[in-house]
């Protein structure tokens, strides 16, 4: 318990300390009044009596789980040249739709919309189709593939449309807002349909190294449609191919010997080859001779030459239908783009 005379004894020098300290403090703002503004910019004179408080700008509310993509609008470039105006829900519906077929096991389609989300982010940030009014495009060759309700419902057929549809939405909403980076900043989340066995390290196919786009095993197989194929050319039709591309190729020996010193990478892709002594990636050869994938042999015989090809797409990031292998054998959709995209983070509405 406090003793009442002691209190009082300090009191008093206690209370002229504050206000004598009160004072100082003042001095310093009381100067400014006189101090020259710096070069652009106005230094009001302070009047602690008048001035009115600023009020603390108030933060913007963050959405709530399940409103990311619902709350964030974009500009769509059509493939009619029409720009529209939709949510991110609305646009990723329709790449999922378009991209990844709808029969797909829950979990890869879960996993197909992150990354569709992840890209979509990624391509905004890189402003290409800035001259165009807009965020992002509907062509597949340069953005992502684009697929209305409309067009999807008539695909899939009155039966299956229904049911379709909401399980790409459940795979939009249960992923909402779930964005893909690395060091902070979304990744260049690329995808393709299937491997032969192991995806392809980003610098076999585009020449740039990225620590997130490396090769890694991939278990689908024969299960996949089409997975292995074949192309078949006659010497002439490799001739005049060679020629068109402007390869100045010497074909001028027997057919037998235009593809010499084939390599590969760890992957198990064509690294690269030369065609009567013009070098080619495998990249180029793929696309040169309309292959499916760079996981190709070639053989010729009687002067026809064939292309055994496996896979489908250029190999970098996650493989679709090993995503789909993937989530039959239980994995759920963080696991698979763990497994595809190494060392990248997910994080929540960037």
């Amino acid at each position: 318990m406090r003793n009442p005379n002691m209190w009082r004894a300090v009191r008093a020098p206690f209370l002229m300390g504050l206000a004598l300290s009160a004072a100082l403090m003042l001095l310093p703002l009381a100067a400014l009044g006189d101090a020259p503004a710096p070069e652009g910019e106005s230094v009001p004179t302070p009047n602690l009596l008048t001035l009115p408080a600023v009020p603390t700008p108030a933060a913007e509310p963050m959405p709530s789980p399940g409103e990311w993509d619902s709350t964030r609008t974009l500009q769509v470039l059509g493939r009619d040249g029409q720009v529209a105006e939709m949510t991110l829900a609305d646009y990723l519906w329709c790449v999922v739709a378009a991209e990844m077929p709808a029969s797909f096991e829950p979990e890869a389609l879960r996993a197909q919309a992150v990354c569709a989300r992840t890209y979509s982010l990624w391509k905004m940030g890189a402003k290409s189709h800035e001259a165009d009014g807009a965020d992002i495009c509907a062509d597949s060759s340069c953005c992502q593939a684009f697929l209305s309700r409309e067009d999807a419902a008539q695909r899939w057929g009155e039966a299956a449309a229904a049911g379709h549809t909401a399980k790409i939405a459940s795979a939009v909403a249960d992923t909402d807002g779930q964005v893909l980076t690395y060091e902070g900043a979304p990744i260049q989340a690329v995808f393709f349909s299937s491997a032969s066995g192991a995806t392809e390290n980003a610098e076999a196919v585009w020449g740039r190294a990225l620590p997130y786009l490396v090769s890694v095993d991939s278990p689908e197989g024969d299960e996949v449609p089409n997975y292995r194929s074949t192309v078949t050319l006659t010497a002439e039709q490799v001739k005049k191919v060679a020629a068109e591309a402007g390869l100045g190729a010497d074909l001028s020996g027997e057919p037998s010997t235009w593809f010499q010193n084939l390599t590969r990478t760890a992957s198990g892709r064509v690294a690269a080859v030369e065609l009567g002594s013009a070098a080619l990636s495998g990249s180029a050869a793929r696309n040169l001779f309309a292959l499916r994938s760079a996981c190709f042999d070639v053989s010729e015989s009687e002067g026809v030459f064939t292309f055994s090809v496996t896979g489908y797409g250029h190999g970098v990031g996650m493989s679709q239908y090993g995503a789909n292998a993937m989530a039959q054998s239980g994995s759920g959709w963080q696991e698979i783009l763990a497994h595809y995209y190494t060392g990248a983070v997910l994080q929540t509405g960037l």
